[in-house]
């Protein structure tokens, strides 16, 4: 058993591969566990489905506390933001880097006023206000990684 630990895109990762052979791999990623198909990268096969977290087997030994598990969710369209408590939340549509934050809390903003500024495979992409409004929350500051779907910003 190998165990590894990453950071990608300033997110932790925790890995452990449990066994592997020449066609399959048994893993855990942040406590989920896949069995993973291995095949050779010049062969020609349609596109494959992410795994799905397989159930964990029970065990005899005394329970381990855990860390709290996330949820993964699948990522929301910036042109159909989350209605949060204190208005709309304003959604990263991809991963990157936050560039420049034009506005702060308290600012008066317009639908399809330019707000920041995310960096994304070498491009510069505006993240625009959604909607009239107050900014009511800033959730992220140049420099900040974002993953797609990730709040950046409350308009209320």
């Amino acid at each position: 058993m190998k165990q590894y630990r990453y950071t990608i895109n300033g997110h932790p990762y925790e890995v452990t591969i449990h066994s592997a052979d020449e066609e399959m791999a048994e893993v855990e990623v942040n406590g989920h566990r896949y069995s993973v198909r291995l095949s050779d990268e010049t062969a020609s096969e349609p596109a494959r489905r992410t795994p799905k977290p397989q159930p964990e087997p029970a065990v005899s030994k005394a329970p381990v506390p855990e860390a709290p598990k996330e949820t993964p969710t699948a990522p929301l369209p910036q042109s159909q933001p989350k209605r949060a408590a204190g208005g709309r939340e304003v959604i990263a549509p991809l991963p990157g880097l936050i560039r420049e934050v034009l506005v702060a809390e308290g600012d008066q903003v317009k639908k399809g006023q330019k707000i920041m500024v995310l960096e994304a495979m070498k491009m510069e992409n505006e993240i625009n206000a959604d909607s009239d409004g107050t900014i009511t929350s800033l959730l992220v500051a140049k420099g900040d990684s974002v993953q797609g779907g990730d709040p950046l910003a409350t308009i209320g």
